[in-house]
């Protein structure tokens, strides 16, 4: 069992429980066993012959009256620690001064007991003060008005036994401090853990939703718009229907297979294991356009004959910026409209462009996606219904690129995007 983190069920746990919530009642039982020892050093002889004995003098009222005083200000020694060892300090130089001669100042113990108190209560240059005021003053009246010589042993007691409650103090207050600081160190630490846990969750779960959203919804877009070309045809061109079936089929196959394999993913508890088919890239760029050509959409692809090697992350980013590009075109530019994807390369940068000459479906406008993408990660969402361009935004963003969208001046919408080559290059071999 563990200082810091005790176990609740643990029988020392209960009752350090009760004296925390009963310091009087601790406090009294304290003070009347000072009263008791200070009674028993009262009739005690310490330089008998074979040791201390008992003597058959009873102590005197002062002494009893005393030293009640004395005891009874140490059920407050919690809160007033000051006053107390003042009291029980003034009384044992009271003590000293009535009993002249006399080698016992039984009421010295009460004022010892006070200046532990103070010594483990406050800071230590406080300590050292008080601590050294009254060790000197309790010591110069016992060598004053104690027994002689005044370097006996009953006068140096008292500047021993005051030196080690000062000293006593000290020492408990810097453990508590101690004990204090590493609490708070692993409270600390074990916040920070629940903060880390819970940010990483809430990544998890917008990488999540991204990746399902690029896996299934332009595929789902494709499947929409072919069942209702079919449905539109079935009647009077079947076998344009038949192709717009064949199409869905197709679409919605591939959406199964991509659904299939991301969730198999993420259903396993362990690492996972490495997929069996590379991320799509610009590799398979032609095939992405293509699914677009026979849904009903002329895109030019404007691509370097021989593609520059990419980091993967880059190259499955653009990827999913045309992808998401085209299928708002699909969706939102409305017939006849025709679309074109660029890709540049520089020697630090890679820009991916989608144009598109639509100009919406029914007097839409054409902000898409409900979303209106800023510039760079600084400035403000704009509100919207749709995630497509959130999550590419995202994308874009993880790899400290740029996203403009926007209506075209000639006519359409834009999507345009720079990601940079060199510092993602650079992140991934550290």
């Amino acid at each position: 069992m563990s200082l810091l983190d005790p176990r609740p069920d643990a029988p020392s746990a209960g009752r350090f429980r009760w004296y925390r919530k009963h310091p009087l009642a601790i406090d009294a039982v304290l003070a009347v066993a000072v009263f008791a020892c200070i009674l028993g050093g009262a009739v005690a002889d310490p330089h008998g012959p074979h040791g201390p004995r008992i003597v058959a003098d009873e102590p005197s009222v002062r002494t009893v009256v005393l030293a009640v005083l004395a005891c009874s200000a140490l059920v407050l020694r919690r809160r007033l620690p000051r006053t107390v060892l003042a009291v029980t300090g003034s009384l044992t130089i009271v003590e000293l001064l009535a009993r002249a001669g006399d080698p016992r100042a039984p009421v010295s113990a009460a004022a010892v007991v006070a200046l532990y108190t103070v010594a483990s209560r406050t800071d230590r240059p406080t300590t050292w003060r008080v601590g050294a005021f009254t060790v000197v003053v309790l010591t110069a009246a016992a060598m004053l008005h104690g027994p002689r010589p005044w370097y006996a042993q009953d006068n140096l007691g008292i500047f021993t036994w005051t030196g080690m409650a000062a000293a006593a103090g000290d020492a408990v207050r810097s453990r508590r401090a101690y004990v204090a600081a590493i609490r708070e160190r692993a409270e600390r630490a074990e916040r920070t853990r629940e903060e880390e846990a819970r940010r990483r969750v809430a990544e998890e779960r917008m990488r999540i939703a991204r990746e399902l959203h690029d896996v299934v919804a332009h595929h789902i877009a494709l499947v929409n718009v072919q069942a209702g070309v079919a449905s539109h045809v079935m009647d009077n061109r079947p076998d344009q229907a038949k192709e717009a079936l064949a199409h869905v089929r197709e679409a919605s196959r591939s959406a199964l297979e991509e659904l299939r394999a991301t969730v198999g993913l993420l259903r396993q508890s362990d690492d996972p294991k490495a997929p069996t088919e590379p991320a799509p890239g610009l590799g398979v760029l032609d095939q992405l356009v293509d699914g677009f050509v026979r849904a009903g959409i002329p895109v030019d692809l404007e691509i370097p004959q021989v593609p520059r090697p990419l980091p993967a992350s880059v190259d499955l980013t653009a990827y999913r910026v045309v992808q998401e590009a085209l299928t708002n075109v699909h969706k939102h530019a409305g017939e006849g409209a025709r679309a074109t994807v660029r890709i540049r390369h520089s020697d630090t940068t890679l820009t991916v462009t989608v144009l598109d000459d639509g100009a919406g479906r029914a007097g839409v406008p054409r902000q898409r996606d409900g979303d209106r993408l800023p510039v760079g990660p600084g400035e403000p969402e704009a509100s919207g219904g749709g995630h497509g361009l959130i999550g590419m935004r995202e994308r874009v963003f993880a790899l400290r690129g740029t996203v403009v969208t926007g209506p075209r001046a000639a006519g359409g919408f834009q999507v345009r995007v720079t990601l940079p080559l060199q510092t993602v290059r650079t992140g991934e071999t550290l």
